[in-house]
């Protein structure tokens, strides 16, 4: 007789065979032989990694080697995880969202936290956050629908020692209200070649933009929020270095829209400096959010 096992899964009892968990079109879960996928969120201070994508050389981790690593001591077993995007060397991420697969039986995550279990396996500068068993259809990468992202500027005369790692540091005064005139010239959907640096080849260079706004925290810390379909290879640092640009030189607004028009990487300005770049949050279709159910 097969093992049965019941489980209360986002306050449904359902019953459980062969120990092993995939979600039917209705978003029961039930049992089959075969790996479990995982899905999780996790933060982290990109100031010491050479970035999210492992590299074949230097001395350096990446973040993704540091999570991976730390995966593997908790199950045992060779971990494949994959990551909405990567992020440059230097960047940060809030809430970076991955997933992985396991042959660990369902069993194995009652009363399971994989915050608390990889805490004492990664370094401070990572932390996993929230966790989901995710119906087999889910996948980090591909799924997502789009991201939000975030730039801090601290503008003052002064450099800070406390943010240099967090935040880009612009002495001149900066005029917001000029800035979010540029900015609106990025919303809708445009070919953003000429923000695209080298390295990453892609299909194509399309991208939509849906929001893009510049907001005041304080009195010296500016935030630049984007939210876009998908975003290119520096695209946002890009972005921002072009915005930062036009308004030194206190060019005629719209001159935004001639350079994404000219499609030509050397017409818009250079990136911003990684250190001010957060991944805020990376969006999935409903039907998928509503198929994982929490660890």
């Amino acid at each position: 007789m097969k093992k049965k096992i019941t489980q209360d899964i986002s306050k449904r009892q359902v019953s459980l065979q062969q120990d092993k968990a995939i979600f039917l079109d209705s978003g029961e879960l039930q049992t089959i032989s075969g790996k479990i996928k995982i899905k999780f969120e996790v933060s982290y201070d990109g100031t010491d990694y050479c970035g999210w994508q492992r590299q074949n050389h230097g001395t350096v981790k990446s973040v993704c080697q540091t999570i991976q690593e730390a995966l593997e001591k908790v199950f045992q077993e060779k971990i494949d995880l994959y990551a909405s995007g990567r992020t440059d060397a230097g960047v940060h991420a809030l809430a970076q969202v991955c997933h992985f697969e396991t042959t660990k039986p369902l069993s194995f995550f009652k009363n399971f936290d994989l915050s608390w279990a990889m805490k004492a396996k990664l370094p401070h500068s990572i932390t996993v956050k929230d966790s989901w068993i995710a119906p087999p259809e889910f996948h980090a990468t591909i799924s997502a629908s789009h991201k939000t992202y975030r730039y801090l500027i601290y503008n003052h005369p002064r450099r800070s020692v406390f943010l240099t790692r967090y935040a880009d540091w612009v002495r001149k005064p900066l005029d917001i209200d000029y800035l979010n005139q540029i900015s609106q010239f990025l919303i809708g959907e445009h070919d953003f070649k000429s923000f695209q640096s080298v390295g990453t080849p892609v299909p194509h260079t399309i991208r939509t933009i849906y929001k893009a706004i510049w907001k005041r925290k304080n009195d010296h810390v500016l935030e630049f929020t984007v939210t876009g379909s998908g975003f290119l290879k520096q695209m946002v640092r890009n972005i921002v270095g072009t915005q930062l640009l036009l308004e030194r030189k206190q060019e005629k607004p719209e001159k935004i829209k001639e350079i994404i028009e000219l499609k030509d990487r050397t017409k818009a300005g250079p990136p911003a400096p990684a250190q001010g770049l957060y991944l805020c949050k990376v969006y999935y279709p409903l039907e998928l959010d509503n198929k994982c159910r929490k660890l």
